[in-house]
This record gives structure tokens, C-alpha cells and sequence, in this order.
């Protein structure tokens, strides 16, 4: 019951606050405004994952088993 309570206090108060605290001391470090970093890092993170997508399509375990069976069959 007392773990559960501390997971909830850590998740719902301490948790944030961390992560402001790191937003202010990057930007602080990097002398950029809050605001600016906060979007960068959107920005970031959302060409991260549309690259991970377009790459994941062609690089899937699946399709790649496929293509390798292929090779094999052709050079027999």
C-alpha cells in the first residue's frame, strides 16, 4: 500500500518537476529560450519517428525473411 502511494507521489508531483528542472537547466546550459527548446525537441522527435516509420516499413523481420528466401531460391 506505501508503494503504491510513494509510485503515485513520484509519478504525479516529483516526476514534472524533474523534468522542468532539466528543461530550464538544457536551456539555460545552451542559452536558448524554454519555449524554443520545448518545440526543437517536438520538432525533433517527430522526424525521428517518421524517419523509424519509413525505414521500419523496409526493414521489417518479415519482409526482409522474404527477400532473403528469394535470394536463396534464385541461386539454386
Amino acid at each position: 500500500m506505501i508503494a503504491l502511494f510513494l509510485a503515485r507521489f513520484v509519478a504525479t508531483s516529483l516526476l514534472p518537476w524533474l523534468l522542468e528542472l532539466a528543461t530550464r537547466l538544457l536551456a539555460g546550459g545552451l542559452n536558448v529560450p524554454e519555449p524554443l527548446l520545448r518545440s526543437t525537441g517536438i520538432f525533433v522527435a517527430a522526424q525521428v519517428q517518421a524517419v523509424e516509420n519509413s525505414i521500419g516499413h523496409t526493414l521489417c523481420p518479415r519482409r526482409l525473411g522474404r527477400r532473403l528466401l528469394a535470394l536463396c531460391r534464385k541461386a539454386r
